[in-house]
């Protein structure tokens, strides 16, 4: 125990400067510690800037990302400090989970079509086979744009496509209708997709 909190709890059993005397301490000395214990210390201008920079950020900046912004500010800061502060705050990272939209309806219940693609050599020649897939774009404001793409097999060239909001049943059907009108196959032709 200090010296100065000894005098703190027994200043009320006697005079402050019979104990200070006693204890070979100022008086000056101990009324200085004790205003500077009553008085808020200020938090260091950095360490404002780093909670600040973590709420601003929506709660998603590690240390990595907030020490170059804060640096950016003309803070002379590491990671491991501003990591110290964020624990000290009961702050941590929030990472969000990746979004991945499910193209595929998976009922284990429907039976599979035979893949008549498997063993059968490349074709030679094009608009004999055909292959489809959907993918997903993801918007510049958020959100996915849903991309239905019909393939040549042969000339591995883009013959139909559609996109959309939304992926609706009819998306893969309205891109191969549109290859259809606009390539005219002969007979024959195989159309494979997932």
């Amino acid at each position: 125990m200090s010296t100065y909190r000894y005098i703190a709890q027994r200043a009320s059993q006697a005079p402050v400067r019979q104990l200070c005397q006693v204890l070979h301490v100022a008086p000056a000395a101990y009324y200085a510690w004790q205003r500077h214990r009553q008085q808020p210390r200020a938090e260091p201008a950095w360490q404002v800037a780093v909670r600040e920079c973590f709420a601003y950020h929506s709660q998603r900046h590690g240390t990595r990302r907030l020490r170059a912004e804060v640096q950016a500010q003309g803070h002379a800061v590491g990671r491991w400090r501003i990591r110290r502060v964020l624990k000290a705050h009961g702050l941590r990272a929030q990472q969000p989970r990746s979004f991945v939209p499910r193209t595929t309806d998976s009922d284990p219940a429907m039976r599979a079509v035979p893949n008549r693609l498997l063993g059968q050599p490349a074709p030679t020649a094009p608009n004999r086979v055909w292959v489809g897939d959907i993918t997903y774009l993801p918007r510049q404001g958020g959100g996915w744009l849903y991309l239905a793409v019909w393939l040549d097999r042969c000339s591995r060239k883009i013959v139909g496509w559609d996109v959309r909001d939304t992926m609706p049943e009819d998306l893969v059907s309205e891109a191969l209708r549109r290859a259809l009108a606009v390539r005219r196959p002969p007979a024959g032709l195989l159309v494979h997709s997932d």
